[in-house]
């Protein structure tokens, strides 16, 4: 029962596979080059945060629009509406 260890993110590598990655990362682009690889990854994915939060600022634009414009098109028809039925009276 306390015999086995579960992880607690399944899936994850642990230590000893962080290990082996980056001896393999060293040993494929030698140590003066794996800072170069992370400061460019790490440029990489601040580009695509910023691009990702671009895109929900113009959906978030857009919903407010589309908002905007259907109580426009909600109080215009009230509108309409009431002048008719002061009309008929």
């Amino acid at each position: 029962m306390y015999g086995t260890i579960t992880p607690l993110f399944p899936g994850l590598p642990g230590g000893p596979e962080v290990l082996v990655v980056l001896l393999i990362l060293v040993l494929l682009f030698g140590a003066n080059k794996i800072p170069k690889l992370a400061r460019s990854t790490g440029q990489a994915m601040g580009e695509f945060k910023r691009g990702r939060e671009e895109i929900e600022e113009e959906l978030q634009q857009m919903d407010e629009d589309e908002d905007e414009e259907s109580e426009a098109t909600t109080s215009s028809d009230s509108e309409t509406s009431t002048e008719t039925s002061t009309e008929t009276n």
